[in-house]
């Protein structure tokens, strides 16, 4: 199937009650991994490169044609999403140009005038051809220099403002951070979530979903969350997997070729769609009928 955008597939989301999960790839094993976690559900998925990944994978063109010739390759018929997550002003330029079926334009720590103008701006180029438009309001949580910040709820008039722009769903800070939470952390918000999906009709996007509790998780998405950010569960999965093989010693059975990249590399890939599948079962996200 070719890769689509993601208004239908996230309008739906919203309306049903259920999200779809956007999940991160780093690399061919990231990708065919998470496809492979679609396809055996029958669900539509939306896959993202981070700035930082695609920098490491070849650049935004490269990955664009890493995921279409994957799907090609896999024979996968479910809805594919190809976007940028967390990408500033001159990545998402680049995106819609490349041929991305969806950008994020991240504009969080700038002025929110400046945030508002520029989102405009994506819009109005992003809309041109097609391609979806997802903007962030306040600020998600995070590490920095070893620094936890325990993750700022989204302004209400704020996200109001933005969703004006035409954005076709909206990130919003209801208590999520990235990378692990810490043990200190407070949970999600669902007070501010309800406020907000009062007021906007426009699917939200929870970021930082890995590590959010599971029936926290499925509380925000019957508030009006309809995609879910995992990137850090599958890296954290991936490692275990691969940590496991090593401290078997598989990879030094010369008899097997336990070296071979290709078997070193599996029982990662599979903790990936495992652990995608696990996700997708988490939001409800119905198979295709």
């Amino acid at each position: 199937m070719a890769l689509t955008n993601g208004n239908e597939i996230f309008n739906n989301a919203r309306k049903g009650k259920y999200a779809v999960g956007a999940f991160n790839i780093n690399d061919l094993e990231w990708t065919r991994s998470i496809l492979a976690a679609a396809q055996e559900t029958n669900t539509p998925v939306l896959v993202q490169t981070s700035m930082g990944a695609a920098k490491y994978m070849g650049g935004y063109e490269l990955c664009l044609h890493l995921v279409q010739d994957t799907i090609k390759s896999m024979g996968i018929t479910v809805p594919v999403v190809m976007h940028l997550d967390h990408g500033n002003f001159e990545a998402a330029k680049e995106c819609i140009e490349v041929g991305y079926n969806s950008v994020m334009f991240d504009g969080h720590d700038l002025p929110f005038e400046e945030n508002l103008e520029k989102t405009k701006e994506i819009v109005k180029l992003a809309h041109a051809k097609g391609i979806s438009v997802e903007a962030e309001v306040g600020s998600i949580g995070g590490t920095e220099d070893g620094i936890v910040g325990l993750g700022e709820l989204a302004d209400v008039e704020e996200a109001k403002t933005l969703n004006a722009t035409g954005v076709d769903y909206l990130a919003v800070g209801i208590g999520n951070i990235h990378g692990v939470y810490p043990d200190n952390w407070k949970g999600l918000s669902f007070d501010r979530l309800k406020e907000l999906a009062d007021v906007i009709d426009t699917p939200l996007v929870l970021h930082g979903g890995s590590g959010i509790p599971k029936e926290q998780i499925i509380k925000a998405v019957s508030m009006g969350i309809s995609k879910v950010n995992v990137n850090t569960e599958l890296q954290l999965s991936f490692a275990k997997a691969t940590r496991e093989y090593i401290e078997a010693k598989k990879d030094l059975d010369i008899d097997e070729k336990g070296y071979d990249p290709r078997k070193l590399l599996a029982p990662g890939a599979k903790a990936i769609t495992e652990t995608t599948k696990e996700r997708i079962a988490w939001f409800g996200t119905p198979s295709i009928k």
